[in-house]
């Protein structure tokens, strides 16, 4: 892990970009602490980390200001300044296309879509973990949130050290997710907007009803897929307070 730049925010939140290998990452540290703090790695959808920074920024800044929680997040494989696959353009070519024509989106175009990213980030995220836990003031223990959900099932069924995740329901989904979802364990915090205009509410309602862990909430709330209530943002991070502390 190299640090290429750092500043200090004015809540006293230390960020710092940093790259593994060709991989750009963001770490968001809190402006004191007294034992290494524990981590929440926040994931995103594939649209670069440039135009996600402002919502990623936001909620990793509140979760180290207001509860001492490092927070992580790396650009995903083809997305932002990465190189791109053709298999995923295409892909994505062919989601428009169905849905500018008012299709279905058929499993076809979903398991490519979102298979071969499953992957190769879920891989790339274990080792940004590696690294981020070999820093002194990072100690674990690790939670993750957001972002592509079927990256967040596989980290939660193949790697140990995160014990608890925020899911937000919806996305594309593809059916072998949901065999993968009956092995989660992990206690689960889930969102779900109940009016989301590009997901399908059965199938979000499908995969909660899906995970096999003891403890899973969902909070439903009405509104599209931007209008997630502020008050949730607590209510996630008193999730991880209760399993990250």
């Amino acid at each position: 892990m190299h640090f290429t730049s750092e500043q200090r925010l004015d809540d006293g939140v230390l960020e710092r970009e940093f790259t593994l290998g060709e991989i750009p990452g963001i770490l968001w540290t809190p402006a004191s602490a007294s034992a290494p703090a524990p981590l929440i790695l926040i994931g995103h959808p594939p649209l670069g980390l440039r135009k996600m920074y402002p919502r990623l920024a936001g909620r990793a800044r509140y979760y180290a200001a207001e509860y001492g929680f490092a927070a992580a997040t790396i650009e995903l494989p083809g997305s932002g300044e990465r190189p791109r696959w053709a298999a995923a353009e295409q892909a994505r070519a062919d989601l428009r296309r169905a849905m500018e024509a008012g299709e279905p989106v058929g499993d076809e175009i979903v398991d490519a879509l979102i298979l071969p990213l499953v992957e190769k980030a879920v891989p790339e995220w274990q080792a940004a973990l590696d690294a981020l836990l070999s820093l002194p003031e990072i100690g674990g223990p690790v939670g993750y949130e957001g972002g592509v959900i079927s990256i967040g099932v596989r980290l939660a069924v193949v790697e140990p050290r995160i014990v608890a995740a925020g899911f937000f329901a919806g996305s594309l989904v593809p059916a072998a997710m949901f065999e993968e979802a009956r092995q989660v364990t992990i206690p689960l915090h889930v969102l779900l907007q109940w009016d989301d205009e590009g997901n399908d509410r059965q199938a979000a309602l499908d995969l909660f009803n899906a995970f096999g862990s003891k403890e899973k909430t969902m909070h439903a709330n009405l509104g599209g897929h931007t209008g997630v209530p502020q008050f949730e943002l607590d209510a996630g991070a008193r999730f991880f307070a209760r399993h990250l502390k």
